[in-house]
C-alpha cells in the first residue's frame, strides 16, 4: 500500500466532510453551534453517538487486547448496558425539564457557583486529556504508515489532523457533527466487515472455520481468571457509563440537539443497543486477529498496535486502504465531537455565554481554536512515546476525574440535604488524592522493613483481609472510578446540613 495513496484518500476524505459541513452550515447561529437547534433526527444521533463512545482507541486497542484478557471486556460493556438505562430514565428527563445547554448548569442550580465550577473543570480536564490522548493513537498509526515515508516529522502529522478538524467544526458545531459523526460510523463498521472478510482471505479459511478455532481456543472465553472477577468489571462498566456518558458534557450535547425528552430517549436506549452489538463485533475481529497473529508467529510492542500491525502488512492493499479508512473515520468522530463539546462547556460555563447570543461568535472560534492547539500540545509533549495502551490511560483519567461528578449528581438527586458549597471544590481534590495515594501504595509491590522485603499484598492476607490481598496483587482498575465516587459522596454528606423547605431541583 502506497503511502500517497493514503494521504489523497485523507484529502479526499476532507473534501466530503467540508461539503457536508458548508450544507448544514448554511443557515447557522449560534444556536446550531452548541445545540443544533434542537431540530437533530434521533435516529442520525443514536448512530453518530457509536462513533464518538468508540473512537479510534476501540477500533485499535479493543481488538488488540483479546489475545491476553479474551471476551472478557464484554463483562464491562454489560454494565455501560445498564448504566445506559439510567441516563435514559433519570438523567436525561432531569437535563430537559430544566432545559439545559451545558448539563453543569445543574450543579449551580443545585449546588452554587463552586460546584458548578468544579463540576466543569473535571468535563474539560478529562475530555482534554482523553481527546488527545485518542487522537495521539491514531496520529501514531497514521505517521507510522503514510507521514514518516514522506519525510514529513510527527508534529506536522498531528497539526495536519488538528486543523482538519477544527477547520471543519469551528461553525457548525453539533448541527455539522450530527451528520458528520453518522457517516464516519458507516465507515467504521463497514471496515470491520471488511477486515474480518481479509483474515478469512489470507489464511484462506471460511470464517465458520475461523470462528471454529477461535472458539475452540479460548478465545472467546467472557470468564477469565485475570479478568479481575465479574462485579467488578460490571459494577466498573455502570459507573464508567453513567460518569463518562451520562455526566459527559460530549455525548449529552448530542442528546439535548433533539427536539424533546421522548425521542431523546429513543436515541439512548437505541445507541445502547447498537453499542452492545458493535462491541461484540470489535471482540470478534480481536480474536480472528489474535488468532491470525498466533498462526503467523507475528509479535507487537503492545496491544494497541496488534490490529495495525495486521492490517498493514499482512492484508491486501485494499483491506490496508479499509482499514486506514475505518480509523480516520471513528477518530474523527471522537476528536469533532470532542472539540466541540470542551468548547461549548468552557464557553456556558466558565465565560458564562448566552448561548443565543451572536456577539460571542468571535469568542468562541477563538476558544475552539485554543483547544486544538491545546490538543496538539499535550500529544507532543505528554503522550508521544507512551508505553501504555491506550485505552487503560483514558480510562485512567476517566476514573479520576468523573467519580466526583458522579458523587456530586448523585448526592443532588437523591440526598434532600444542603452542602456548603464552598467547600465542594477542597472535597472533590482531597478524595481524588487519597485514592491516588492508596492506588500508588497498592502499585508498590514491597516494602523494605530491615533486611527482609514484605509486599503489601503479604500484610493484608496476614491481617486477614483478603479482598485487599487480590487488590494489591492485581493493582487497581477501572473499578477507582468507584471509590472515588463513593469517598466524594460521603465527604459531600459529612458536610451537609439538613434543610427546612427543601425544593428539589
Amino acid at each position: 500500500m502506497q503511502p500517497l495513496s493514503i494521504l489523497y484518500y485523507l484529502l479526499g476524505y476532507f473534501i466530503l466532510i467540508s461539503i457536508i459541513t458548508w450544507y448544514t452550515t448554511r443557515k447557522a447561529d449560534s444556536l446550531s453551534f452548541y445545540l443544533g437547534n434542537k431540530k437533530s433526527p434521533w435516529p442520525l444521533v443514536a448512530f453518530g453517538m457509536i462513533g464518538t463512545s468508540i473512537s479510534g482507541v476501540t477500533f485499535i486497542s479493543v481488538t488488540g487486547m483479546v489475545a491476553a484478557s479474551k471476551f472478557s471486556y464484554l463483562q464491562f460493556v454489560l454494565g455501560l448496558t445498564v448504566g445506559y438505562q439510567i441516563i435514559a430514565f433519570v438523567l436525561l428527563p432531569m437535563y430537559y425539564r430544566l432545559n439545559l445547554t451545558s448539563i453543569y448548569t445543574y450543579l449551580d442550580l443545585r449546588f452554587g457557583t463552586n460546584s458548578h465550577k468544579v463540576g466543569s473543570f473535571y468535563f474539560l480536564l478529562a475530555r482534554t486529556l482523553g481527546a488527545a490522548a485518542r487522537l495521539y493513537l491514531v496520529v501514531e498509526v497514521l505517521n507510522d504508515l503514510v507521514f514518516k515515508s514522506l519525510g514529513i516529522p510527527f508534529e506536522v502529522s498531528v497539526a495536519f489532523i488538528i486543523v482538519l478538524i477544527f477547520v471543519y467544526t469551528v461553525k457548525g458545531g453539533v448541527k455539522t457533527i450530527v451528520y458528520t459523526d453518522t457517516i464516519q460510523t458507516s465507515v467504521m463498521i463497514l471496515a470491520v466487515f471488511v477486515c474480518i472478510w481479509e483474515i478469512s482471505k489470507a489464511l484462506h479459511q471460511p470464517l465458520s472455520t475461523i470462528a471454529s478455532e477461535v472458539n475452540s481456543q479460548g478465545y472467546t472465553a467472557i470468564f477469565t481468571s485475570g479478568a479481575g472477577g465479574f462485579w467488578k468489571n460490571f459494577l466498573s462498566g455502570i459507573f464508567i457509563c453513567v460518569g463518562m456518558t451520562g455526566l459527559d458534557q460530549d455525548l449529552m450535547q448530542k442528546n439535548l440537539s433533539i427536539k424533546n425528552i421522548d425521542d431523546a430517549q429513543k436515541n439512548m436506549l437505541s445507541f445502547s443497543a447498537i453499542s452492545l452489538v458493535v462491541n461484540l463485533l470489535f471482540l470478534t475481529l480481536g480474536a480472528f486477529i489474535a488468532y491470525y497473529m498466533q498462526l503467523k508467529g507475528i509479535k507487537v510492542a503492545r496491544p494497541d498496535l496488534a490490529f495495525g500491525e495486521v492490517a498493514t502488512h499482512y492484508f491486501s492493499s485494499f483491506g490496508a486502504l479499509i482499514f486506514v479508512v475505518g480509523l480516520v473515520a471513528i477518530s474523527f468522530a471522537s476528536a469533532d465531537s470532542a472539540l466541540t463539546a470542551l468548547t461549548t462547556s468552557f464557553c456556558i460555563d466558565i465565560l458564562n455565554f448566552d448561548a443565543a447570543d451572536p456577539s460571542r461568535v468571535r469568542l468562541r472560534q477563538q476558544v475552539h481554536f485554543g483547544f486544538s492547539l491545546l490538543s496538539f500540545l499535550l500529544i507532543i509533549f505528554l503522550f508521544k512515546g507512551s508505553q501504555n495502551s491506550v485505552i487503560t490511560i483514558v480510562y485512567a483519567i476517566g476514573s479520576y476525574t468523573y467519580g466526583p461528578l458522579i458523587a456530586m449528581y448523585a448526592f443532588g438527586l437523591l440526598v434532600k440535604r444542603s452542602i456548603t458549597d464552598k467547600l465542594v471544590p477542597y472535597i472533590a481534590v482531597i478524595s481524588a488524592l487519597i485514592i491516588v495515594t492508596i492506588s500508588m501504595i497498592a502499585a508498590y509491590h514491597s516494602i523494605e522493613m530491615g533486611t527482609a522485603k514484605i509486599t503489601v499484598a503479604t500484610l493484608a492476607s496476614t491481617h486477614g483481609f483478603t479482598y485487599f490481598t487480590a487488590l494489591f496483587n492485581n493493582g487497581f482498575g477501572t473499578e477507582v472510578i468507584i471509590y472515588n465516587a463513593l469517598l466524594t459522596f460521603a465527604g459531600l454528606f459529612i458536610f451537609s446540613r439538613k434543610q427546612e423547605n427543601f425544593i428539589r431541583v
